[in-house]
């Protein structure tokens, strides 16, 4: 499935922006009541999940209404989530690519792929040594203008950089 690409989260901040203002809650939405509702909401999400096993498709395995619920509960905490940014003056979408780069040096692909441990047990594999020994570590430059299709190049690049350096080094 893909996401509406029409709809942007400066789309969703703005209407849930009005919507406060209009209401005049703004005096409520304060960072910690908002993380305080947006948890909640996940613990509703949660509770759809509760008991039910390992949901490998929710399209197949979900009744109408349960899917009707996860919808429900996963726009409730996104545009909490939306909202507790916007209140902490956080532009989440460049922020979560920021992330998605920091996680991609984190955890190379080369190193990790078919793995769920924990970075730490292979970060001695992590830093990679440069030609003039001093001990710099490979960084992926970050840019708000970067779109995913940049994000993912400079991902696979960094990784591919990562090998060509090991390899060097033996």
């Amino acid at each position: 499935m893909k996401f509406n690409e029409k709809i942007t989260f400066e789309e969703i901040r703005k209407i849930k922006e009005a919507f406060v203002k209009e209401r005049d809650w703004e005096k409520y939405h304060t960072p910690r009541n908002l993380l305080l509702a947006m948890i909640g909401e996940v613990g509703e999400l949660s509770e759809i999940f509760q008991w039910k096993g390992e949901v490998m498709d929710v399209q197949k395995e979900f009744s109408e209404s349960e899917k009707e619920n996860l919808e429900d509960e996963l726009s409730d905490v996104l545009v909490y989530l939306i909202r507790l940014a916007d209140v902490c003056k956080v532009d989440l979408p460049s922020a979560a690519l920021k992330k998605i780069e920091k996680n991609a040096i984190k955890y190379p692909s080369h190193l990790v792929k078919g793995s769920a441990e924990k970075y730490t047990a292979y970060r001695k594999h992590l830093e990679i040594t440069s030609g003039d020994n001093d001990n710099s570590t490979t960084k992926i430059t970050t840019s708000s203008s970067n779109s995913s299709t940049e994000l993912k190049n400079n991902i696979n690049t960094n990784n591919n950089n990562e090998i060509d350096n090991k390899n060097d080094e033996q």
